[in-house]
């Protein structure tokens, strides 16, 4: 058993997400990197060859892979998010594959919210577009720590050096307006695999790493907050047995922080504090507990806790309100109703909410900011405040991605209509 947890703090999985304008190529870069990473079956490959020749294509679409719906093999584009799972020995990955057009905004925000990396296709013959903005702007507003910006279709260009250097200077102004950080830059061609696993002798010039080594590489180990201590309590635990009579745990995933046995922590919305007494991962106790693990927790003082309520250390406790600022994209054909009533779903917690204004919409395309149009129709995005019907405790979405970020459910269909991220 304790090999089994030391396998599981020792895993790293990164989560990344692609995005660019349509055609840019995300789905053939990622059968590319499945097909030269060898993470594909043989009966996959056959039976994208099947399909390839059905399509009268000269050569086997790698694209194929990712584009699944009948819908998006007959048009040719991607519509639904594709999540695919591959591993090499230095780390394991899941992919989402977002689509490029407008329409489907919201399929790109649901696909690239647990993202830690972001790949930015551009077009070498195109440049930065309307389109790039947007996905970038999307990738910042979500807080996705990193970016790598692969120009792809660089064997449509001649692999010129020149081409990728004016590519790089357009994409670091917008970067700068958008207070992106950590931006890199690869030279690609998906299709022929130059510089996505494999190094390109193509491009000589070129000297950094491949797109694959960066995956491999890049840091994500503090990508998760482990300064400020929150556990959403998930599930109450009261067996009630002759064997544990007077047993009362709490499970859920650790949002933020580092838990260890002996701190001292709070309780909310009570506000009462206590002590670790132990934390539990399948039946062994741990010395020590941090985000995103799912763990059991218990106190030293018997307190009234339910699902819901949060657990934060005592020095540093989340902010607290019934009124809060969001960005919201907006997920459903029906638009936002402007004091509407919602449900709403913060961690654990489910309350309702009041929607009593939009202060301005975002053009995504231009990133400006419209502040007399108050609807919200699918795919768009706009600062709201909204009002609940009890104390929130929370996190911007900058210090926390977790306790940061909230949907909208719609109180008669029970459908998510909103992504929301705490300002």
């Amino acid at each position: 058993m304790s090999d089994l947890i030391d396998g599981y703090l020792n895993m790293e999985l990164l989560r990344f997400t692609t995005a660019g304008s349509v055609d840019d190529g995300k789905s053939t870069l990622i059968g590319r990197l499945l097909y030269d990473s060898k993470a594909i079956f043989e009966d996959q490959m056959e039976a994208i060859e099947r399909a390839s020749e059905r399509a009268g294509a000269e050569e086997v679409n790698l694209a194929l892979l990712t584009d699944g719906l009948r819908a998006e093999r007959e048009q040719g584009i991607t519509i639904d998010v594709a999540y695919r799972y591959f591993a090499t020995p230095k780390r394991k990955f899941i992919i989402a594959d977002t689509p490029g057009h407008v329409q489907y905004t919201r399929n790109m925000v649901t696909g690239a919210s647990t993202a830690n990396v972001a790949v930015i296709l551009v077009d070498a013959r195109h440049g930065v577009l309307e389109q790039t903005i947007r996905h970038s702007y999307i990738a910042s507003l979500l807080q996705i720590p990193h970016l790598i910006v692969t120009v792809n279709k660089m064997d449509l260009v001649g692999y010129d050096e020149e081409v990728f250097e004016d590519i790089k200077a357009q994409f670091r102004k917008l970067a700068g307006k958008l207070e992106i950080k950590d931006v890199r830059f690869v030279p690609i061609s998906a299709k022929y695999g130059d510089n996505v696993v494999d190094r390109s002798k193509n491009m000589p010039w070129y000297e950094g790493p491949t797109l694959l080594y960066l995956l491999e590489t890049i840091h994500i180990g503090s990508d998760w907050n482990h300064t400020i201590m929150r556990f959403p309590v998930q599930y109450v635990i009261r067996p009630q047995s002759d064997r544990y009579h007077d047993f009362r745990g709490y499970a859920g995933r650790i949002a933020s922080g580092v838990f260890k046995p002996g701190d001292k922590v709070q309780v909310l919305p009570s506000g009462l504090s206590t002590r670790v007494k132990t934390i539990e991962m399948m039946e062994q106790q741990l010395d020590k507990a941090f985000a995103p693990m799912s763990v059991l927790i218990t106190l030293e003082d018997d307190l009234d806790i339910s699902r819901g309520d949060m657990i934060v250390g005592e020095n540093k406790s989340p902010q607290s309100g019934d009124e809060v600022e969001i960005m919201l994209c907006w997920l459903s054909e029906t638009p936002l109703r402007l004091g509407g009533k919602y449900y709403l779903k913060h961690t654990t917690n489910d309350l309702r909410c009041l929607v009593t204004d939009v202060e301005y919409k975002i053009d995504i395309n231009t990133l400006d900011k419209m502040y007399d149009d108050k609807s919200l129709g699918l795919n768009e995005i706009a600062k709201v405040r909204l009002k609940t019907t009890k104390p929130l405790f929370y996190d911007s979405y900058r210090t926390n991605r977790i306790t940061g970020s909230l949907i909208l459910i719609d109180e008669a269909t029970n459908n998510t209509v909103g992504a929301g991220m705490i300002v």
